[in-house]
């Protein structure tokens, strides 16, 4: 289970770093390399943040409003979305 969180940690990195353009300042993500990232499923989404629907979780990821990995093949792949990037978008939102 810590191989798993390990490479997610450093895929959610990578992802991060191919995403900033030149003049943004990399997040604390990319800097603290000691903080393991906490990736949810859709499910778990929901479980967080109370009154939120998978569908709503899914809309969020489709329309690119939140960051998220997609694992496995195609579209039928597990949606894992960064617990801090989830709660970031909620705190802006409200």
């Amino acid at each position: 289970m810590k191989d798993k969180q390990a490479i997610i940690s450093q895929i959610v990195i990578l992802l991060s770093q191919l995403s900033e353009t030149e003049d943004e300042k990399p997040t604390a993500a990319i800097t603290t390399k000691d903080k393991p990232v906490e990736m949810l499923t859709v499910k778990e989404c929901t479980e967080i943040i109370k009154g939120l629907s998978e569908h709503t979780v899914r809309q969020l990821v489709a329309q690119d409003k939140i960051p998220y990995i997609r694992t496995g093949q195609g579209k039928r792949g597990k949606i894992l979305i960064s617990k801090e990037a989830l709660l970031a978008y909620f705190n802006k939102v409200v």
